[in-house]
């Protein structure tokens, strides 16, 4: 049925469940996994010439970010190790962490990513919106949203 399946992380506790059971899933379908992180990238909004004295430089931003990716990646990687399931990485800095994702599993030639849904509502889930929500809607593969 599905051969090789994104599991996007941000590394949140909720995250670390939809991946282990995005692990299970995939290993009772004989699918590969995808781990994915996307390090939302920042841009200073420069009205002025006034740059804040801690912002940092896109290069450690950078080093951050691989840093950060790297962290993330490994947690997949083992849980997918110890699961037997075959798997490869992959991350991408995005403004959206939302059409990262959809890339990713275009990139990767992903047919299903299967995430986690952080359940925000009211006023929240308003305002900030839904990663979740947003590849839902976007996504030309199925998504399965673990909740």
């Amino acid at each position: 049925m599905f051969k090789k399946i994104l599991l996007p992380t941000d590394g949140s506790d909720l995250s670390k469940k939809a991946i282990k059971r995005g692990i299970e899933f995939a290993k009772s379908t004989g699918a590969s996994v995808v781990g994915f992180f996307s390090p939302e990238d920042y841009r200073a909004m420069m009205y002025s010439e006034y740059v804040p004295p801690n912002l940092l430089s896109q290069e450690e931003f950078e080093v951050n970010a691989r840093k950060a990716a790297k962290k993330h990646l490994a947690y997949i990687e083992k849980q997918a190790a110890a699961a037997g399931v075959k798997y490869e990485s992959y991350y991408l800095t995005s403004i959206a962490p939302w059409e990262a994702i959809v890339e990713a599993a275009r990139k990767k030639k992903c047919d299903l990513i299967f995430m986690a849904s952080h359940g925000r509502s009211g006023l929240a889930g308003l305002v900030l919106g839904s990663q979740t929500t947003k590849v839902l809607t976007h996504s030309k593969i199925p998504v399965m949203v673990y909740r």
